[in-house]
């Protein structure tokens, strides 16, 4: 019998875990817009995504006692004020960095004019998904610049860049930073008009990190007057409503799936199963859903290609800028990049 002393409410858009838990706890599956202040009043645990802002105004008057969110970042989640109350945070670090950096090459791949060896290519946050982003780089044979000021203090060494450099030197440059506001170096509008005004070489700007990481005017003042040559979109400032402008800009413009491949949304949601379990003492669940395989060490065009077109997605949202949530609500999950294949 459900242990109906434990309370849980899961986002009904988180694939595989319909079902799981309702064993061992009274479970209720609410869209994004259904988890407000009401619904969670009488709860114990949530299971969501970025649409479900985990604030004061939510949870003030909850029993909530812990957060699983099945993603990489936590800027939806008012850290400090669940330290506060008590309540226990827990994300999925890297569950979905190899289908963001399979965005971000299929999506060059659409964009780019000459081969991806003879460009350089600027990383900024090289963490579990900038890492994998570089290292495929270096193995398709382009310049590779990173930039991520936290690790170059905490390992030191030489190789790395300065955010100013990145500007200077770089074809392409692509974000995969948190989005921050406080501490040494906050990301919030990271890239903003000084940014773009140092820019030298028109590079192609990729944002599949956090909207607001960069600064949506500049940027689309910067591509009116030919400071950047190319603008991929997957993550917005003010999403699901988006700017008209910038999406008319946009060489490719996709509603937040950079990272919605199958593998990515496994690990993301047996994280969050694991974790809600442990906490309430529950018998641990696993999802039916195949094993995923590690991400590819290195990747090659034509496997790529293959794996994924993102065109369809940014027709759709170009045409339908409104249906921005339906888009990714229903967005067909893709596999991963397969291993590259080894040259004759």
């Amino acid at each position: 019998m459900p242990n109906r002393y434990i309370r849980l409410i899961i986002e009904k858009n988180i694939p595989y875990l319909a079902g799981l838990m309702d064993a061992y706890a009274t479970v209720r599956y609410l869209a994004p817009e259904e988890i407000d202040a009401k619904a969670v009043r009488e709860c114990d645990g949530l299971i969501i995504r970025t649409r479900t802002r985990c604030n004061e105004e939510l949870l003030a008057k909850s029993e909530v006692k812990f957060i699983a969110t099945a993603t990489i970042g936590t800027d939806h989640i008012d850290l400090p004020y669940c330290a506060s109350r008590g309540i226990t945070v827990v994300n999925a670090p890297g569950c979905n960095a190899p289908a963001v950096a399979q965005y971000v090459f299929a999506t060059l791949l659409q964009v780019v004019n000459r081969p991806l060896n003879t460009y350089t290519i600027g990383i900024v946050g090289v963490g579990h998904v900038g890492s994998i982003v570089e290292r495929w780089a270096r193995a398709l044979g382009m310049k590779v610049l990173i930039c991520d000021p936290l690790r170059e203090e905490t390992e030191g060494g030489d190789g790395w860049s300065s955010l100013e450099e990145i500007a200077r030197r770089a074809d392409i440059i692509t974000f995969h930073t948190p989005l921050t506001s406080e501490g040494e170096h906050p990301t919030y509008h990271l890239a903003d008009e000084a940014f773009f005004a140092s820019c030298r070489r028109a590079p192609i700007i990729i944002n599949s990190a956090r909207g607001a990481v960069t600064d949506t005017r500049a940027m689309v003042e910067a591509r009116k007057a030919g400071l950047i040559s190319g603008l991929i979109i997957d993550c917005w400032e003010g999403e699901p409503t988006i700017d008209p402008e910038l999406l008319a800009l946009a060489d490719v413009a996709t509603p937040h799936i950079a990272g919605y491949s199958s593998e990515g949304k496994i690990r993301a949601s047996q994280v969050a199963a694991d974790a809600i379990t442990t906490f309430f003492m529950m018998p641990r669940v696993t999802l039916d859903a195949p094993l995923t395989l590690a991400p590819a060490t290195k990747i090659d065009i034509p496997g790529l290609l293959e794996s994924y077109d993102p065109m369809p997605e940014s027709h759709a949202l170009k045409a339908a800028p409104d249906t921005f949530e339906q888009l990714r609500n229903s967005y067909h999950l893709r596999h991963e990049a397969p291993e590259g294949r080894e040259e004759d």
